[in-house]
């Protein structure tokens, strides 16, 4: 049976990389998140206010086509961030921080709910938690330059709102994986940790929680 499986989390928390492992361990379908794309990108993180709304609208039109197309691929899929994460975390935090005036977030706001609700949920999200101090650490080590000057405070913001998200998210089962002491790239026994986890939680949606002694 096909199964919909969805990586969330905060810039640098190493989703792109655990989707791609995901993907040969599992044999599912990736689908990334189009970072590279964003002609909006450097522009937004240069001046966030002035480009908040382009940005923003791009990632949800990008993550609808994105969705309907994976909706579409009669095999298992692992998305690289979903577009409830664009808009609960990503564009409240925009508008929270005075970013995104409100009539923009109202726009946006009805834009994304008209689009979610004809969108299938998926069957887990995999949340990766990492800290602040984590999450500097790998955005330094993947040698993006336009993301070098991310004020810490914008990433706190986003792990805050990952948080409430998470809590709240009805949609699908969560899996919480500890991101800070937990090395999926370096070691092979916390990725397979994390694919163990994840088939069993995809066949018993109301399974335990991921194991406290990893």
């Amino acid at each position: 049976m096909k199964k919909y499986l969805v990586l969330a989390g905060n810039i640098g928390a190493g989703k792109s990389t655990l989707v791609k492992l995901l993907s040969e361990r599992l044999g599912y379908h990736p689908f990334f998140e189009p970072v590279a794309e964003n002609p909006y990108l450097e522009d937004f993180y240069r001046d966030m206010k002035r480009w908040a709304f382009q940005s923003q609208v791009f990632f949800l039109t990008h993550r609808v086509k994105s969705h309907r197309a994976l909706a579409d691929d009669p095999h298992s899929v692992v998305q690289d961030r979903s577009i409830y994460e664009d808009a609960e975390v990503f564009a409240r935090n925009l508008h929270e921080q005075g970013n995104m005036s409100d009539r923009d977030w109202a726009t946006y706001r009805e834009l994304y709910r008209t689009f979610s609700g004809l969108l299938p949920a998926p069957d887990l999200v995999v949340y990766l938690r990492a800290s602040v101090p984590t999450l500097r650490l790998r955005i330094a080590m993947r040698g993006r330059g336009f993301e070098s000057g991310i004020p810490e405070d914008y990433l706190d913001g986003l792990n805050r709102l990952y948080e409430s998200w998470i809590e709240c998210f009805e949609l699908s089962p969560v899996l919480v994986v500890p991101g800070d002491r937990l090395d999926f790239v370096a070691d092979s026994k916390d990725l397979c940790a994390i694919v163990s986890t994840i088939e069993d939680r995809l066949r018993d949606p109301q399974g335990s929680l991921f194991p406290t002694g990893m």
